[in-house]
């Protein structure tokens, strides 16, 4: 089955197989579009979540849109798989192909993204950014409408290979946007070197709505270099066809709803912000490049789509976990030569800052290298890090957490590393701190905690029934039509390799109703108190 073509086919699937909540009512985009899909994030299991589509949208001044906003399309790891015509468990390994081997994309002469073209004086007749029903995601807080899900396309100066990623940006008029940009993330690094160039703006165009695939990728973390529009073609096997600018020398994704071209200034800065940051906590005002709209495009009556992020869990949370995952795992196993690596998880609570390891070791040295690979793999990713057996469920924080307590000894399993770099994070420096010291405070940044949460030696069985009474006690649940169970591991017991023969033994007498034999062979060995 070829790929979607775009992100319409895909909420079509998504509401044939019962995954999309589609709103007819009027519903205000400012106060009430955000708050209502974000209900299901604080009190629905993942698997009862869905993606949203508006269709009747006002703002708080009464106006209304002709085009919908789309949110939470990928809110579900469900979803999200639907989005790669794949089974959740496929995932992965989708990943990891797509990183080996990547599929060009094509150009092509037209795409529906070109249904309406607005520049010059075209622009303003249409009302620019603001023909669109850009909600805003945390009413009450947040100062403005924001792009949450824009596809930023740049090249690098030097080799012309494109970056893709997701960068928010504060609508700041019809034709002006901040955005909020870092010299650690790739797209920063072709601004750093236009302006150390002297270049007084750099050439951007950002791709609304695409197709999943490329929002997929646009927010992972994926090699410097590495065309992100060729690693969303190998995720689904496909060329994603692209499309020339207006105004730009970029390309897009032909099918996107919305195509926003421009430059991004390198020697102008204005205040942004304040903004629901993806960790939970309000974001401050900070000063950020300021993005001047030359041409939008767009198809007739345009799907506009932003990701639902702020508390976790929450939207982006889902698709950073998909991407982040099998990037990490890949990274361990073939990079840093851990074959014992068996899996890798962000427990959507931790958002990128909590990372999980799951390994199989041969040696005591072996959660050390997974810990400090992870640590190394990017300045910001991994705040904490854990190491866990192969009989830890990573996703499961109570699990991880089990592990922790009772297989970590504080003073010797954990350990402290610096010179990371702080991004959103409020506990790296005070609000009112300047920008610098909040992302890197003196004298050696931020720290990471890093634990190793595996077994140093043989330890005595996990308290629970053994797996044979567990599945009959299954199988009795069934016959009393009891409510649906999620089963968390270990949800039974097994040995961990410290269980004497004569206290198995024993155990095999008890559950035969001779238990007193046991009590016999107790009696024997009485000793009296000294």
């Amino acid at each position: 089955m070829s790929y979607y073509k775009d992100i319409r086919e895909f909420i079509s699937e998504l509401e044939r197989q019962g995954r999309l909540v589609r709103v007819r009512m009027r519903v205000n985009k400012d106060t009430e579009l955000m708050p209502l899909v974000r209900l299901q994030f604080r009190g629905l299991p993942e698997s009862e979540r869905r993606g949203f589509l508006f269709e009747n949208l006002i703002d708080s001044k009464g106006r209304r849109y002709n085009g919908s906003c789309a949110t939470s399309l990928l809110g579900s790891v469900y979803n999200y798989a639907i989005g790669l015509r794949c089974d959740p468990g496929e995932i992965r390994e989708r990943w990891i192909k797509a990183l080996e081997e990547p599929i060009e994309p094509k150009i092509v002469s037209w795409g529906p993204c070109k249904e309406e073209v607005h520049k010059g004086s075209d622009l303003e007749r249409h009302g620019g950014l603001l023909e669109f029903p850009i909600p805003i995601s945390t009413p009450g807080f947040d100062a403005a409408p924001f792009l949450t899900a824009p596809c930023w396309v740049t090249k690098d100066p030097e080799t012309g290979i494109r970056n893709v990623g997701t960068y928010r940006a504060m609508i700041k008029g019809p034709t002006k946007t901040a955005i909020q940009l870092f010299v650690s993330q790739h797209e920063g690094i072709h601004w750093s070197k236009l302006r150390s160039l002297g270049k007084e703006s750099m050439e951007a165009a950002i791709s609304i709505s695409p197709v999943p695939a490329v929002l997929m990728t646009s927010v992972a973390k994926i090699p410097y270099g590495l065309d992100e529009f060729a690693v969303s073609g190998g995720l689904v096997g496909e060329p994603i066809e692209l499309i020339k600018c207006e105004t730009v020398d970029l390309e897009v994704p032909a099918t996107s709803e919305i195509v926003i071209e421009g430059e991004i200034t390198t020697k102008y800065f204005e205040p942004e912000g304040p903004f629901g940051e993806y960790l939970g906590y309000m974001g401050k005002r900070t000063s950020h490049p300021v993005f001047k709209v030359k041409c939008i495009t767009h198809r007739k009556d345009p799907i506009y789509y932003g990701f639902i992020s702020q508390m976790p869990p929450s939207e982006s949370s889902v698709i950073r976990a998909q991407c982040y995952e099998p990037i990490l795992y890949k990274f361990l196993r073939e990079h840093c030569n851990l074959p014992t690596v068996l899996d890798v998880a962000f427990p959507q609570i931790g958002q990128d800052r909590v990372c999980v390891v799951k390994i199989k070791k041969l040696n005591q040295s072996q959660p050390w290298q997974a810990l400090n690979g992870v640590s190394a793999f990017d300045p910001v990713i991994g705040k904490v890090v854990i190491c866990v057996d192969d009989d830890i469920n990573p996703r499961d924080i109570e699990s991880v957490l089990w592990a922790i307590y009772t297989r970590a000894m504080p003073h010797l399993d954990i350990r402290i590393t610096a010179n990371k770099y702080a991004l959103l994070d409020p506990s790296a420096a005070p609000p009112t701190a300047p920008d610098e010291e909040q992302r890197y405070p003196s004298p050696r940044g931020v720290s990471a905690i890093l634990i190793d949460a595996t077994r140093k030696w043989p330890y005595p069985p996990v308290s629970l029934p053994k797996k044979e009474f567990m599945e009959r006690a299954l199988e009795l649940w069934t016959e009393l039509n009891l409510p649906k169970l999620q089963l968390r591991e270990p949800w039974y017991g097994y040995d961990l390799g410290y269980w004497p023969d004569e206290w198995d033994t024993d155990a095999q007498l008890a559950i035969r109703g001779e238990y007193l034999e046991v009590a016999k062979r107790c009696e024997s060995r009485a000793t009296t108190a000294t």
